[in-house]
């Protein structure tokens, strides 16, 4: 009795007195089990049943919709409903910073209304010549490293040596130590990278907690707002802004990322007619492959890509479809474990069949390549020579 009395004393103090009360209590008192239980592996125990009930009623195919723009039209309008009321939009306002001379081109860090609440920094590389230039729009990782987010698409600016070495030792671990956006500039294409919301300048006042994360947006569901939906309405926006710019030949637009950013690249690609070609790379799988007690498998990113009841309606992969058919390339790793092979296989398969349903099968690339969850120096070569080629 009296080391329950105390134990609620210990949990209570860490609720009402402070974050280092409850991890002393975390680190010293037994995790608590009961013999009955209802999830495990952060599933429901349930989930193959729960999977057996996705029908994908709105999917290419198994809509009743038979007119392609007529379908693609009613998918999107369902994938922004789910995903909750947009932001506020507000005039862009942008005004440059720091400029930066690099080996054939400028680095310009700008500042700008991505929406109605947020004015975020943005890195906007120009090449030299007389524009307008094909321009690509970079989406950065996850990773669990909230520290840096524009960062690991850019090269910072030189006035900041503790973001510096972040980004560098970021660079090499997912990168081979090759900033995508740099390189895509010295070959001549504008670029352009902006901080999701949580990441970089987005951040927390308090610093950077990954387990504040869910809780985060949780909160903001409980606004009637969906954090993930953000980040895609913001990346729309962020598109919009490039488009305006006079160096930016609005018709020649892409983007690409990998693993978040990869999810990103499709979403953006799926829901905005600004993008002309799309590149994902380590971001494609089957709801049904992606959650599984039984192989240990599950979706690590949290609430990075949660949009409120759009599982009822369409996987992964019909999603992606609605940018049918523009130019898009996937690339995947056999080696990467947050992505199975055989899920990603069905994904692209599921893909195919809508590229092909519109005699486009030659715009859609899917590739498995020998890698693990990176973006190395040899994909980013094949993302300019896919950009170069469709932009």
């Amino acid at each position: 009795m009296r080391l329950g009395v105390a134990l609620g004393l210990l949990l209570f103090s860490g609720v009402s007195g402070g974050g280092e009360h409850m991890a002393y209590a975390a680190e010293k008192v037994p995790v608590q089990k009961r013999a009955q239980y209802e999830f495990t592996f952060e599933l429901p125990c349930y989930v193959e049943q729960l999977k057996e009930e996705l029908d994908y009623p709105l999917a290419w195919g198994n809509s009743p919709i038979t007119d392609f723009d007529e379908w693609r039209k009613v998918a999107r309008a369902k994938v922004m409903e789910c995903m909750m009321a947009a932001p506020k939009r507000a005039d862009p306002e942008m005004e440059v910073v720091a400029v930066e001379r690099r080996d054939g081109y400028e680095a310009r860090k700008v500042r700008f209304n991505v929406n109605a609440y947020s004015r975020v920094t943005g890195y906007l590389l120009v090449p030299d010549g007389d524009g307008p230039h094909p321009a690509v729009n970079l989406l950065h990782d996850h990773g669990g490293h909230l520290f840096i987010g524009k960062e690991k698409m850019v090269r910072p600016f030189a006035e900041d040596s503790v973001v510096i070495k972040d980004a560098d030792e970021w660079s090499v671990r997912l990168y081979e130590g090759q900033y995508l956006g740099d390189y895509l500039a010295s070959h001549g294409y504008v670029v352009f990278s902006v901080d999701a919301p949580m990441w970089g300048e987005r951040g927390r006042e308090e610093g950077v907690d990954r387990s504040k994360y869910d809780i985060i947006a949780g909160n903001m569901m409980m606004l009637g707002r969906s954090l993930s939906a953000f980040m895609t309405y913001d990346d729309i926006s962020a598109t919009e802004f490039l488009a305006s710019l006079p160096e930016v030949d609005a018709s020649r637009i892409g983007c690409a990322g990998c693993s978040m950013g990869g999810y990103r690249a499709w979403m953006l690609s799926a829901l905005s007619d600004r993008i002309k070609a799309g590149a994902s790379v380590c971001w494609m799988v089957t709801t049904d492959v992606q959650m599984s007690v039984k192989d240990r498998k599950k979706e690590y990113g949290g609430f990075a890509n949660c949009i409120p009841g759009l599982r009822q309606y369409l996987d992964y992969p019909h999603i992606a479809s609605l940018a049918c058919p523009k130019a898009m390339l996937f690339i995947n790793g056999r080696r990467d474990h947050l992505f199975p092979v055989d899920g990603v296989e069905d994904a692209y398969a599921i893909m195919h069949k809508v590229w092909d349903s519109r005699d486009a099968k030659n715009r859609l690339a899917t590739e498995l390549w020998d890698i693990s969850h990176s973006c190395g120096k040899a994909v980013q070569k094949r993302l300019l020579e896919f950009f170069d080629e469709n932009l």
